[in-house]
């Protein structure tokens, strides 16, 4: 019995040994297993979508181009497209954004099919951007396409049970949000939802706070808010001005549940915030960044954070303006002013202008000349003249005015003016000459005396 004994104790042994492998190999494989489907869960998710609106010029491109990372100089029509890398540093994680970009042009807004789809709204973000360069567009614009997103959504035809839970992750997402103070900077990227965030006390909504609820984060960028010492210099903007602007910026705010920031491309200001907001909003990535309200070019105000008490304070610096009045009544478009662009004289060449000048001299009829001692109805030989005249013709048809006494015969309009000129002159020099007591009159006419009387001694 005792080597019966023997041979099976191994063979037991063997068989234990394998079902402990066996085992093992089972613990191996649900291990690996549940590893696996920990990180799938971890993992970023792919497919979120960022839905940008605004006026052609608000920079929106620009703006999106230069979170990527990269220069955009390109201005594309209808619907654009773009990424952000999103990544995850804690978990080593990367993953791509979808960023569309609607054309100005209301036209183009049936694009939105393409960019977002009832399965896919969960998804997104919408982003509407406006132009600080130009405030008194600022309200219209966002009314425009916020009006836009809206007909959009409606014409999706989501499940109401499934759009009424969406609007409900809106509203909780609003009335838990925290102060930044209570996170601490060691605390991992992403958010951990705690029991004591469970726990919080959740304030009701105010009367004008999400109105409109889409179902997805609202964000509204203002862009080129560099131009603020602009406005303040070329349009007199005052601090009313801008608390003003401000107001109504973050009153629409409240009716959407949006986020608000003012961003500069070209200063490079709050860039790498609205980057973090974006990915907090998407991801869920931790987000300690405090509201920013003081600078006028440089506000920020996270969803959540904003109500009509913290907006009434902007109320209490107005004084030529009520926080009731319209928009446009306040910040008004400036006059256009019209370019008068002066037109463009080139130089008349100088033949023509001269050919122009003889035609127009052709025309006018000639006036004959006369002498200076010539009357009307007399004939010149008949007229008596001095013997002091006689010398004065010898001595001015030497004078340099006998040039001008012998025009072009082919202007036969210009030698009746220049007739006229030399007649005016010669008159000028007769009467010099001829004056009492002048010496040229005395030499000459003793000269023309003294020969008639040796002519009258002659004849005698």
């Amino acid at each position: 019995m005792a080597p019966v004994l023997e041979k099976q104790l191994p063979g037991a042994a063997g068989a234990g040994d394998n079902n402990n492998e066996e085992e093992e190999g089972q613990n191996l494989w649900t291990s690996i297993l549940s590893e696996v489907s920990t990180r799938s869960s971890s993992k970023l998710p792919s497919g979120k979508n960022i839905l940008v609106f605004g006026e052609d010029g608000s920079g929106k491109t620009t703006l999106m181009a230069r979170l990527q990372g990269a220069e955009h100089n390109k201005k594309g029509r209808g619907l654009e497209y773009l990424y952000l890398s999103v990544h995850d540093e804690d978990r080593d994680d990367l993953t791509r954004c979808n960023v569309w970009i609607l054309d100005g042009d209301v036209y183009h807004k049936g694009l939105l099919k393409f960019a977002v789809s009832a399965k896919s709204l969960p998804d997104c973000l919408a982003v509407f951007v406006a132009d600080m360069s130009r405030p008194w567009t600022v309200m219209e614009s966002l009314q425009k396409w916020a009006s836009v997103l809206r007909d959009h959504v409606d014409k999706l035809k989501i499940p109401p049970e499934d759009l009424r839970e969406m609007e409900q992750k809106m509203v909780k997402a609003f009335q838990e949000y925290t102060e930044p103070e209570d996170a601490t900077p060691s605390s991992p990227q992403r958010r951990v939802p705690t029991a004591v965030e469970d726990e919080a006390v959740v304030l009701p909504l105010g009367d004008n706070t999400l109105t409109y609820n889409l179902g997805i984060p609202v964000l509204i960028v203002c862009t080129k808010c560099d131009s603020v010492s602009a406005l303040e210099k070329e349009h007199d903007y005052r601090e009313e001005h801008f608390d003003f602007i401000q107001s109504h910026i973050r009153r629409f705010c409240l009716q959407y549940g949006a986020g608000l920031i003012y961003t500069s491309v070209k200063e490079e200001k709050n860039l790498d915030l609205l980057y973090k907001y974006i990915v907090h909003k998407m991801y869920d990535f931790q987000f300690t960044a405090p509201a920013v309200v003081v600078e006028k070019d440089s506000v920020f105000i996270p969803s959540g954070w904003d109500n009509e008490k913290k907006i009434g304070i902007l109320h209490e610096n107005f004084t030529t303006v009520r926080p009731e009045d319209p928009f446009e009544d306040f910040i008004t478009k400036p006059p256009v002013r019209k370019l008068v662009h002066d037109k463009e004289i080139n130089a008349e060449d100088e033949q023509v202008f001269l050919m122009k000048q003889q035609s127009l001299l052709l025309k006018q009829p000639a006036t004959p000349t006369r002498g200076p001692t010539e009357s009307p109805g007399r004939p010149a030989s008949a007229s008596p003249r001095p013997a002091g005249r006689a010398g004065q013709t010898n001595i001015t048809s030497g004078s340099p005015m006998a040039a001008v006494k012998k025009p072009d015969p082919n202007l036969k309009a210009g030698a009746a003016n220049e007739g006229v000129l030399a007649n005016f002159f010669n008159s000028l020099l007769s009467k010099k000459t001829g004056a009492p007591g002048s010496p040229g009159s005395g030499a000459v006419g003793a000269g023309v005396q003294g020969s008639a009387k040796k002519t009258e001694a002659g004849f005698d």
